[in-house]
């Protein structure tokens, strides 16, 4: 018997009631739309039947006949299956109440209400929640209406002296403050307009017959509704928090202090943290002034002779325009307001108060210059910022209005912030020293950010631990080279600091110098490592004789990891190797993200260990992502769980539709939620081709004739290519390089033209041996080959391949 619609909760309301009548000998005589409703039974098909058959057991009909006898005429409640229209069954919670027809005796018919047991039961609850509610003493607890008036409260709403005992009816303002109650009725009447509750508002409550400070109490409040959802009024909680409030201002104002000044190893952002602090909290201005060379690094001299000149670093409060105005750079004793230099040596400051009844000047009563720098102030103190005998500068303070003035207990505790103050600053200016080296030595070890080649497009970012740890030891590279290949490294080094960056660049440098000899991946690795073992036996040796403990890689295995690999746009083919590194992310052009399966070797400083390469086909337009373990390794989550975050960043970055130099920005963007806990570099590079029309390969015999046929085929294409200009220099190095290939090696000849950002020549044969250029003598008929081939060329050389060798050779392409 449906109850309500679900606006009403009140299971047994009148409207849209689930009902039926019932004459004295339980027929039913009536049957509501909402009873049909709810047992899916017409009125025609149960009028004029018995009620004992509705039940689904038939049998308790007498049982709840006798709980009627015990309910008498105020009727009963009670429990009751009933079988649903669908053939199945429904529990409802139902209400008999006796009609009486004026007779005495048995009444002649009985009205029964009935709803869902599970509606019921909520209703009671609900009940027994605001009947408890409003007996708690330890909060107070109000019902307004829509006017803000006072309808119910509890005994303790808010006691205190000139509360009325009776508040019906009333409003908060005939017994509060104006202001006070004006505060809170705004609040009440938010949340009556919006609906959105109030937690958590702070207020003073002072009434009109208190003239002490008031209380402070917490309000939470939120709206009561009409069943229709218009608003009826609102329902709020005060909570007394005076006592705990005072508690925490006592300490809260050293505590943040102390906070702020650990906060930062910037100078300017210590003491512009540490004037937001105290302004307006202790003072209603604030100010801090600072020597000029602290701001580079540098020391004052401790003596304090010369005077050094002090800049108004941070302003805070109701007068920081006036304090910025004409101040920016204004020059001041380091020890000004403060009696004498031996004061100032000390850490004592200086109180000054009356200031409104004081004359600026010279004079016994005047006011001190520094004092007087808001007009407004009634009091003011000042305390210099002192550690380890040197005086940085100074801080001070002002009130002003109605605040009450500084007494000595304040300039105690001014005092004793500056003494932290300083200390802070000497952190932070020391730090500012070592990173501006850090970050000197970093820019000139990293490559350029975004570099272009005709293989991909590549784009670097690095981002430092933390501002405590500084400049780390990461590092990425973009390594031209020859036929258009291009070499892709990212390295870890272990720890942070100038250690970490000068072994940064020492690996850098032996990436590079091995990357020129066109070694394979896996043993340009193995040559790294074995001179990373040498780096660090150099560390123990010095280690040894000088008793420093700190090695620059002591731990071995984890003194650095690298991967490093060769991506050719010719042949689509990406080969690479690691030492220890995680394994690079592709995004394929169908935008799917999977990491390349790698056998990462160990990190370097190990040795004795091969390196396995891997190749992997890139298709044009894929995006290759390096990066370090900073990037996967955040947080309390598995490293898999990390690598998962980063494909989705990939995507969600649409490095595959947008530049890389953008793209990179947001794929870091968010991390992390607090500070990083190692270094994170990523290295995105999205991959293009050489077309096939951009590329000739001739194989030719091993006789003397073919030079010359080879330079006519070179010529032609040349000339296909536009290229006539360089048609004089190229025939000269292909007659060179056939002509020694086909003497020296012996075997068949491979000869390419590659037309990228350079026009690559290559002679490919089956020798070992690599050329090697002399300066050959007057008398001498040979010898001058490579040597006529390095003067044409924009440079040259030869690498090794898996069946012999390739020397090659590029010159710049003409202006278009």
């Amino acid at each position: 018997m449906r109850a309500t619609d679900g606006n009403q909760d009140y299971p047994f309301a009148v409207t849209n009631t689930a009902a039926a009548l019932l004459d004295g000998a339980g027929t039913i005589v009536a049957w509501t739309p909402a009873a049909e409703a709810l047992l899916e039974r017409r009125s025609a098909d149960v009028c004029g039947r018995p009620a004992r058959e509705l039940l689904a057991d038939a049998g308790s009909w007498e049982a709840l006949l006798a709980r009627g006898g015990e309910g008498g005429e105020a009727g009963w409640e009670g429990r009751a299956a009933v079988r649903h229209g669908s053939g199945g069954e429904l529990e409802i919670g139902f209400r008999v109440v006796p009609l009486n027809d004026g007779t005495r005796g048995t009444p002649g018919r009985f009205l029964v209400l009935g709803a869902p047991v599970e509606l019921v039961a909520r209703w009671r609850q609900d009940h027994a929640f605001t009947h408890e509610l409003f007996l708690q003493g330890r909060v107070g607890l109000a019902v307004f209406d829509a006017d803000l008036r006072l309808l119910r409260t509890n005994t303790h709403l808010l006691p205190y002296t000139g509360v009325p005992v009776d508040l019906t009816g009333r409003r908060l303002a005939d017994f509060l403050w104006a202001e006070d109650a004006r505060v809170i009725d705004d609040r009440l009447r938010e949340v009556l307009r919006s609906g959105n509750p109030l937690i958590g508002f702070n207020a003073t409550a002072r009434t009109l017959d208190d003239s002490r400070g008031g209380r402070v109490v917490t309000i939470q409040a939120f709206r009561l509704q009409e069943p229709d959802a218009r608003p009826m009024g609102v329902a709020a909680v005060f909570t007394d928090v005076t006592d705990h409030e005072r508690s925490r201002g006592r300490l809260d104002l050293l505590y943040r202090a102390t906070g702020a000044l650990g906060g930062s190893l910037s100078v300017l952002r210590t003491v512009e943290d540490l004037v937001a602090i105290l302004a307006p909290a202790f003072g209603d201005c604030a100010a801090v002034d600072l020597a000029e060379t602290v701001l580079t690094g540098g020391e004052p001299a401790a003596d304090g002779h010369p005077v050094p000149p002090l800049i108004r670093m941070a302003v805070a409060g109701a007068a920081a325009d006036v304090l910025r105005t004409g101040t920016a750079r204004f020059t001041t004793p380091l020890g000004a307001g403060v009696p004498g230099p031996p004061a100032a040596r000390e850490g004592r400051g200086e109180l000054a108060t009356g200031l409104g009844a004081r004359s600026a000047g010279t004079g016994d009563d005047a006011a001190p210059q520094w004092a007087t720098a808001v007009p407004d102030a009634h009091s003011a103190m000042t305390a210099p910022l002192s550690a380890r005998g040197i005086g940085f500068g100074r801080i001070t303070l002002w009130r002003t209005g109605d605040a009450p003035p500084l007494d000595e207990d304040d300039l105690v505790l001014l005092e004793e912030i500056a003494a932290r103050a300083a200390v802070a600053v000497d952190n932070a200016r020391r730090y500012t020293k070592e990173r501006r080296t850090a970050v000197g030595l970093q820019r000139s070890l990293l490559p350029p950010a975004t570099s272009e080649t005709p293989a991909l497009e590549a784009a670097g970012l690095y981002l430092p631990a933390d501002a405590d740890s500084g400049v780390g030891g990461d590092w990425f590279d973009v390594i031209p080279l020859s036929s258009a290949r291009v070499a892709l490294v990212v390295g870890d080094v272990a720890g942070h600091g100038l250690h970490a960056t000068a072994m940064m660049g020492r690996l850098r440098s032996a990436v590079r110098a091995m990357a020129d000899l066109e070694l394979e991946p896996e043993e340009l690795l193995a040559h790294v490592d074995d001179m990373v073992l040498q780096v660090a036996a150099e560390a123990e040796s010095d280690d040894a004789e000088d008793g420093d403990a700190g090695t620059l890689l002591r731990g071995g295995p984890a003194g650095a990891t690298c991967l490093y690999a060769v991506y050719d746009p010719i042949t689509r083919r990406c080969v690479m190797a690691s030492a220890g590194h995680p394994p690079p992310a592709v995004v394929g052009p169908d935008g799917t993200v999977e990491y390349v399966e790698l056998s990462p070797g160990p990190p370097l400083g190990v040795g004795g260990w091969p390196f396995e390469p891997v190749e992997r086909d890139l298709p044009p337009g894929s995006v290759l992502a390096l990066y370090t373990d900073g990037l996967i390794e955040r947080g309390a989550g598995d490293i898999d769980e990390g690598m998962r975050d980063l494909a989705d960043r990939l995507l969600r970055a649409d490095v595959l539709g947008r530049p890389l130099r953008q793209a990179r920005h947001d794929i870091v963007e968010g991390l992390p939620p607090g500070r990083l806990r190692d270094d994170v570099t990523l290295l995105l590079a999205r991959t293009r081709v050489v077309d096939d029309g951009s590329v000739a390969t001739w194989l030719l015999d091993a006789d003397p004739a073919v030079v010359g046929d080879a330079r006519h085929l070179v010529l032609d294409q040349l000339t296909a290519w536009d290229l006539d200009e360089l048609a004089f220099s190229t025939e000269l190095i292909v007659s060179e390089l056939v002509t020694n290939s086909i003497r020296h090696a012996g075997g068949q000849v491979r000869l390419r033209l590659i037309r990228a950002d350079t026009l690559t020549c290559e002679v490919s044969d089956s020798s070992n041996t690599q050329p090697r250029m002399r300066r050959a003598r007057s008398h001498e008929e040979g010898g001058r080959g490579l040597y006529i081939v390095a003067q044409l060329s924009h440079r040259w050389g030869s690498r090794y391949t898996v069946g012999g060798k390739t020397v090659w050779s590029e010159q710049n392409l003409p202006p278009a």
